[in-house]
C-alpha cells in the first residue's frame, strides 16, 4: 500500500518534481543566452579596442602630418595654405570616419546582456504571478 498516493503526497510530490525540472530546463536556457551573448560583447569589446587604438595612432599621424605641411609643403608658392589645408582635411575626414565608427560601437557596448535580463525579468514576472 503505498501511503503517499493515500494522502496525497503523490501528486504534490510530482508536481514539484515537474517544476523543479522544467526549472533546470529554464536555467540551462537562460546560460545558453548568457553565453552567446557574452561572445558578442567580447567581439564588440575587440573591435572597440582597435578601432580605439586606430584612433589615437591615426590622431598622432594627423598632428605631425597637419605640423609637416604647415611648416615644410610650398612653403616659398602662393598655394601653400591650400595644399597644406587638403592634406590636413584628408586626414581630418578619415580622422572622423574612425571616431563615427568608435561612437556606433560604443552604442552597442552600452546594453550588454539585454536578452537575458529580459528573459529572466519575465521568468521572474511568471513565477510571482504563479505565486
Amino acid at each position: 500500500m503505498n501511503w503517499l498516493s493515500l494522502l496525497g503526497v503523490d501528486a504534490f510530490i510530482a508536481r514539484w518534481r515537474a517544476n523543479v525540472i522544467e526549472g533546470a530546463i529554464a536555467a540551462e536556457d537562460r546560460l545558453e543566452l548568457a553565453r552567446l551573448e557574452w561572445q558578442d560583447q567580447k567581439r564588440r569589446l575587440t573591435t572597440l579596442v582597435v578601432l580605439g587604438l586606430s584612433l589615437a595612432v591615426l590622431t598622432v599621424v594627423t598632428l605631425t602630418v597637419l605640423s609637416i605641411a604647415l611648416m615644410v609643403h610650398f612653403w616659398d608658392t602662393p598655394q601653400r595654405l591650400t595644399v597644406a589645408w587638403s592634406v590636413a582635411g584628408t586626414w581630418l575626414v578619415i580622422w572622423a570616419g574612425l571616431l563615427i565608427g568608435l561612437i556606433v560601437t560604443l552604442r552597442k557596448v552600452g546594453n550588454p546582456f539585454a536578452l537575458t535580463r529580459n528573459e529572466l525579468a519575465q521568468d521572474w514576472r511568471a513565477l510571482k504571478e504563479r505565486l
